[in-house]
This record gives C-alpha cells, structure tokens and sequence, in this order.
C-alpha cells in the first residue's frame, strides 16, 4: 500500500484545508467582532459570510470539498458554542446549498443559474423542514408559530444562500480570470 500522496493530491488536501481555515477564520471573526448583521423581523437570526468559502471550495473542488468545509462549518461553531443543534443548522444550510448548486449545475445549457436557483431553492426547502423539528423541541417554539414565521426564516435564508451564493462566483471568477489553471469547469451565464 502507497502511503505516499501524489503532488495533486496534496495540492487538493491544502486547497481545503485553508478553504476551512476560511470557514473557521470567517465565522470566529464574525461572532467575535460583532459584525454579524441581524435580520431585522427576526433578530436571532445574523447574516455571516461563511458560507463564502463553502460555496468557493464547491466551485473551485467539487461537492466533497463543500461537504468537508460545511463540517468543519459546524465544527468551528460547535467548539466556539457549544450549541450542537445551532452548530448542525447553520452546516446544514450551507451544505444544502452547494449540494442544490451542484444539482443545478448539472444543466449544461443554463448551469450557473441553475445552480443559484437550485442551491437557494435547496437551502429554503431544508432548512424549512429542519425549523419545523427544532423550534419546537429545541426552542420551545409552538408548532403552530413556527409554521407561521416559515416565510420569515425562508426569505432569510433566500438572503443568506444568494449572500454564500453570489459571494462564492464572484470570487472564484475573479480568482479564475487571474488563474485560469484553477478552474475545473466552465459555467454558462
């Protein structure tokens, strides 16, 4: 058995791992700073930028990587919490979008579209469902009430996905403009 990885496959491990470290570095500056912006009709909910590196680790490596950084996503905020339900929430929305990103792409006609539709429309159907569990027996929320803010927690998380969502192409397009060996696929506008 070869323990010893090929040049690429290290060169891959080292794209994800500072892709993470970008997840960490995002989300304890964030919280840390106060720079967490809070969603006015419901303040318990805060705009981040950390789903910027899941969304760019997908795009630049593939849905694995995104997978990967949405752990590390949830470990970072489970160690700086210590809330495991928060920490999986806010992982699984970020994970939900990529993998509906990744759906979307495969529409070779319209992928880049697509995959922001998909990745949104992914993001709000699982987090909905998630919300429906939680706030009720994890926050004490009535059922009946939680069912009635779902339209407030998916316009939120329609506003955080296309935050991930548009922040993760902006910078993987400027990143493949100044170097073009990154790319890995070619997205139709």
């Amino acid at each position: 058995m070869n323990h010893h990885l090929p040049e690429r496959g290290s060169i891959f491990i080292a794209r994800v791992a500072i892709l993470s470290a970008l997840v960490v570095i995002f989300d304890y500056t964030m919280k840390f700073s106060g720079w967490k912006i809070p969603f006015p009709w419901l303040p318990f909910l805060r705009f981040d930028f950390t789903g910027v590196p899941i969304v760019l680790s997908f795009l630049l490596l593939g849905l694995t990587p995104g997978a990967t950084t949405s752990s590390v996503a949830f470990i970072a905020i489970l160690v700086r919490s210590g809330k495991p339900v928060d920490a999986l929430m806010k992982a699984m929305a970020e994970f939900s979008t990529v993998l509906g990103m990744a759906l979307g792409l495969r529409f070779k006609k319209i992928g880049k579209p697509a995959s922001y539709a998909l990745g949104i429309a992914s993001r709000v159907l699982v987090t909905t469902l998630a919300n429906l569990v939680v706030l009720p027996s994890y926050q004490g929320i009535p059922f009946e009430m939680t069912v009635q803010l779902s339209p407030l927690l998916g316009a939120f998380n329609v506003l955080q996905g296309s935050l991930s969502v548009l922040g993760g192409y902006v910078i993987y397009e400027a990143l493949i403009r100044r170097i073009p060996s990154l790319a890995t696929r070619k997205f139709t506008k």
